[in-house]
């Protein structure tokens, strides 16, 4: 049977790139590929994804509301694969709907995203993939300090860090930073105290 992947990691560690590598490397295999993005993800268009390396690719918007597993059944069920960037932003229903089409097809979904926010809270629908994918993998990154980065700080207009704010803001380098989990709550602590502003 196919299988249902989560490859996850911080902001920055080369996702969108890795997924749109895999979309290369089956249809050089003269595969047909099926890419999806959550409509959520309107940073690059709504029907763009572009890697910070320079690498993109048109893929097929998909809301909230729209039933993957019937839209795959409907009109694409000639796709040999399944890949879903910011994979996050996907409902738990929609993960539930992947799943179905590994199973019913035997054809592979391949997700790409972040595990958690900038609170280091799970999204519902990488929780949802952490509960059901058959593989999931973690795309490694570093922290300035040179330690693992886990962390996906979101930084104001003065480079400060921000410990509050809604889960989804969207937003690149100039937004985000990955870190280690001890550096994220040192500069807390430090911006608490007023003794640093990240940024400068």
């Amino acid at each position: 049977m196919a299988k249902l992947y989560f490859k996850y990691g911080v902001m920055g560690c080369s996702k969108t790139a890795q997924a749109l590598i895999t979309k290369f490397n089956y249809e050089e295999r003269d595969m047909k590929t099926l890419l999806l993005k959550p409509s959520t993800d309107t940073r690059d268009g709504v029907h763009t994804l572009r890697s910070r390396i320079g690498l993109t690719a048109e893929a097929l918007c998909v809301p909230p509301d729209r039933d993957i597993f019937r839209m795959y059944t409907d009109s694409y069920m000639d796709r040999q694969v399944v890949i879903v960037d910011e994979c996050q932003f996907l409902t738990p229903e929609q993960v539930d709907q992947l799943g179905m089409i590994c199973m019913e097809y035997d054809v592979p979904c391949l997700c790409f995203g972040l595990a958690t926010d900038f609170l280091t809270h799970l999204f519902p629908g990488s929780r949802r993939l952490f509960e059901i994918a058959e593989s999931v993998s973690e795309i490694k990154s570093v922290c300035r300090c040179g330690a693992k980065a886990t962390v996906n700080a979101r930084l104001d207009d003065n480079g400060n860090v921000l410990y509050s704010g809604e889960q989804i803001c969207l937003g690149g380098n100039e937004r985000y930073t990955a870190m280690c989990r001890k550096c994220w709550l040192r500069i807390k602590a430090e911006q608490e105290s007023g003794k640093i502003v990240f940024g400068k």
